[in-house]
């Protein structure tokens, strides 16, 4: 009874802290968010007025809103679909086939992860600079006549920050496939090998369901994370411009919060949360599959 009782108190000690931490950093100010987008308040004043749901009224009539949300959905779609495709094709690549310098390029795929946002901003920047920028001089060099397209222009200016965003999380999640892949028994190529499957086949029957749990939980992970690399990218390189074409909810949000708008901020912060929750919700049960063994 003594021993116990003396484990419960190690084990309640050991917990205590980080759950005191918890409720006091996360659980309360989540639940004040939520207080806070029903009242209407300025940054700086301790006045408070209760508005019930006006400020979601006024929320999804905004125009600027729209468009940050807009851009939001265009690149987690965009970002996500097209960085894990590309993550599991150069993971299977330099998994299952025999190419030279094989580390080399996981080292060169590896690096855009361990440059801070801001760096990355920065070369990006001038690759898409209009006059002196690599792809402009690339785009010139292969068509004979000079190209000056304005990658930061409203039109292109979205799609400027989701070639960013993949170029940096490509080789991340490039290394967490190639590991998953590494422990599929080589066994298993062979046996398709000999009935006849090619490299596609192989990849997409026996690559894909073994290591399918690992592809749905970095899924899930990477969508919640896109919807805060999506705004620290647009804060590094266009700050929400040109006239609120790069603009994301989460830019939005904080742009309110600095125009005195705490409330109104507070209930952009509150239908983020639950977009980011419902759609984590959402692919968690659309990628659920039945484990496979081997």
């Amino acid at each position: 009874m003594q021993k116990h009782k003396s484990q419960s108190l190690f084990i309640f000690a050991c917990l205590a802290p980080a759950t005191i931490l918890f409720l006091i950093f996360m659980a309360y100010p989540t639940i004040d968010v939520f207080r806070m987008s029903f009242f209407e308040r300025g940054a700086y004043s301790s006045n408070e007025t209760f508005v019930y749901f006006d400020n979601f009224k006024v929320l999804f009539r905004d125009t600027r809103f729209i468009i940050s949300a807009q851009n939001t959905i265009f690149l987690l779609v965009t970002v996500t679909v097209i960085t894990f495709a590309l993550a599991l094709f150069f993971a299977f690549c330099l998994t299952k086939e025999k190419i030279r310098g094989n580390n080399f390029f996981r080292v060169v795929f590896y690096i855009p992860n361990i440059l801070s946002v801001v760096v990355i901003s920065g070369v990006f920047s001038a690759i898409y600079d209009t006059k002196n920028g690599l792809l402009n001089t690339l785009l010139s060099f292969f068509s004979g006549k000079t190209v000056s397209l304005l990658w930061k222009s409203e039109e292109l200016v979205v799609i400027s920050i989701a070639i960013a965003m993949v170029w940096q999380a490509v080789g991340y999640y490039m290394v967490m496939y190639m590991a998953s892949m590494s422990s599929v028994p080589e066994s298993l190529y062979e046996s398709a090998g000999l009935d006849g499957a090619n490299r596609a086949v192989q990849f997409f029957k026996i690559t894909i369901p073994l290591i399918w749990t690992n592809i749905r939980t970095t899924l899930t992970f990477f969508i919640i994370s896109t919807v805060n690399m999506a705004f620290l990218f647009v804060k590094a390189m266009t700050s929400g411009g040109p006239n609120g074409a790069s603009e994301v909810v989460l830019s939005f949000m904080y742009g309110q919060k600095d125009a005195g708008l705490y409330g109104y901020s507070m209930a952009a912060g509150v239908v983020i949360f639950l977009f980011s929750f419902a759609l984590s919700a959402l692919v968690s049960r659309v990628t659920e599959r039945n484990d496979l063994q081997y």
